[in-house]
């Protein structure tokens, strides 16, 4: 198994968590933040569904420049981009070869030199940080009132069935 083979493994191994902690989020909540400082639920949702969505020029083109777009103000919303984003990402590294995998990219994030890495570490790094921020995500639920679900194996709230 090529490296781009497993990140195409891991990715789809991560989709139902993803999915399962963004469907958690209650509607009514998407303003929630425990402190000042943090992003709301609805941007930290986002930002999740986004990330996927800054992979596809990266790996078709070879550049891309963030930029921050207001949250959908509703979660079957921000679910459904998600799902969109990732089945996009999926089928682009699926076609990607390996030299393709290991050409260089640039990531502009409002500065003025941008992020440079290969297109591997690029993808492997936003997983990893949606990871991230869904780990955030799922410390916001029970205050918001829902439940967290199962990620890695049982929660408090779900066997994992």
């Amino acid at each position: 198994m090529t490296n781009r083979e497993f990140c195409l493994d891991r990715r789809q191994r991560e989709r139902k968590a993803f999915v399962n902690v963004l469907k958690a989020v209650p509607q009514g909540q998407l303003a929630y933040r425990p402190h000042p400082r943090c992003r709301t639920a609805g941007e930290l949702a986002w930002l999740i569904a986004a990330e996927d969505a800054a992979l596809i020029p990266l790996i078709q083109k070879g550049s891309v420049e963030w930029m921050e777009v207001p949250p959908p103000t509703r979660v079957e919303d921000i679910v459904a981009e998600y799902e969109r984003n990732v089945a996009a990402v999926d089928q682009l590294i699926a076609r990607t070869d390996d030299q393709a995998w290991q050409k260089k990219g640039r990531f502009f994030f409002g500065t003025p030199t941008p992020w440079e890495d290969t297109i591997q570490n690029f993808v492997w790094g936003f997983l990893h940080d949606a990871i991230h921020h869904r780990g955030q995500l799922s410390t916001y639920l029970r205050p918001m009132g829902s439940k967290v679900p199962s990620i890695y194996g049982p929660s408090g709230d779900d066997p994992g069935r």
